[in-house]
């Protein structure tokens, strides 16, 4: 444990320092090319089924400003679930609830640096969550290099439904970005975000196995993960667009990951796009990970997600433009819709009744109407 305690202070320590650099980094004014987002509404419909469970819901976005120093925003979504995953057949009957998050945010533009600070909350029946977020993005030789910087900090509380059991969970998140425009038609960016957590970090039902008896689980009270991810996007005279993204992860726990994304763009006439992807993650597993350990340890988990597994996604989307005009409330309108399957295959997580390796596909599903006005 205070092993835990040194390592989480300490990675937030050189954290902040790397992000106080880049602070002042990003506020020696350069150029003055950084915009607003225009004003739009944003109404979708989501869907997700697979693995014994779905989820859908409505979501809005409203956004306004005065185009010149300020863009005011709020968000609402909404998640429908019903679960019987495969946590839950194995020691629970199945069950439904409703997540609601809701979310308020300013972008501030001062000196071709846009601010932007937002509060989110969430509640279900067992999980409440309040988090605070603030971002600087600043645009430097004409609007070539962006540096963008980013700090996000939450507090949840973690609860079960069928008892007075409460837990806590802080958060911290830091986000710092590189974008350049190397040609005309090229465009890459660096991320790299960390996350610090420390409370209570599994989930109060789940159960892990030692010698096929269901025990507690049991997790370390804090973890630091690392994430740099590079996206590189071309643009072609055939009217469309390659997108190429690599994602790393790694953390305290043991787990490493990695993400690698390709995405074609096309305009099919002059109001139809067509987007098509593929998507391969995967990584090993914790380092107290078993799907059925020898004998009690210090620290015992089996969620599936900190197992050895990999998933691949092939997604298409389209893109209509209903109309783009000078007069009128709204001045320009589209729709969207995409589908996408997905497909998780486990290494060392078995079925509790078959005793075979897990897997599952999931479909997921979304439309999409922007308003421009």
């Amino acid at each position: 444990m205070m092993f835990d305690q040194m390592q989480f202070k300490t990675t937030n320590t050189t954290i902040c320092i790397g992000l106080l650099f880049f602070v002042l980094l990003s506020i020696i004014n350069i150029a003055n090319a950084a915009v607003l987002a225009e004003d739009r509404a944003d109404i979708m419909t989501h869907y997700y089924s697979g693995g014994g469970v779905t989820a859908q819901g409505p979501a809005l976005l409203v956004r306004k400003g005065n185009d010149e120093s300020y863009s005011i925003f709020a968000g609402y979504y909404v998640d429908n679930v019903t679960s019987a995953s495969i946590d839950v057949e194995a020691q629970a009957s199945e069950y439904s609830e409703t997540r609601d998050e809701m979310s308020l945010g300013i972008d501030y533009l001062y000196n071709d640096t846009i601010t932007t600070f937002s509060y989110n909350t969430s509640e279900e029946s067992d999980y409440l969550s309040d988090s605070v977020n603030l971002d600087m993005s600043q645009e430097f030789f004409g609007g070539m290099t962006t540096f963008n910087i980013g700090y996000s900090t939450a507090t949840d509380t973690v609860k079960r439904s069928d008892n007075d059991f409460s837990e806590e969970l802080d958060r911290y998140r830091y986000r710092l970005g590189l974008s350049q425009i190397l040609t005309k038609n090229w465009i890459t960016s660096l991320n790299y975000e960390a996350i610090a957590e420390k409370g209570f970090l599994n989930n109060p039902y789940r159960s892990a196995r030692v010698l096929g008896a269901y025990v507690p689980e049991r997790y370390p009270s804090t973890r630091t993960s690392e994430a740099y991810s590079l996206r590189s996007l071309t643009y072609f005279d055939w009217r469309g667009s390659i997108k190429f993204d690599y994602r790393f992860f790694t953390d305290t726990w043991g787990i490493q990951g990695d993400t690698i994304e390709l995405g074609v763009n096309k305009y099919l006439g002059e109001k139809n796009i067509l987007e098509v992807s593929y998507r391969l993650y995967s990584q090993n597993k914790a380092s107290f990970y078993s799907d059925n350990f020898s004998a009690e340890m210090v620290y015992m988990a089996r969620d599936k997600e900190l197992s050895t597994f990999n998933d691949t996604t092939i997604k298409a989307k389209y893109t209509y433009h209903m109309f783009e005009k000078d007069s009128g409330f709204f001045s320009k309108g589209t729709v969207s819709g995409s589908v996408a399957l997905i497909e998780f295959e486990y290494d060392d997580y078995t079925h509790y009744q078959t005793g075979e390796n897990y897997s599952y596909t999931a479909t997921v599903a979304q439309i999409l109407l922007s308003l421009w006005f």
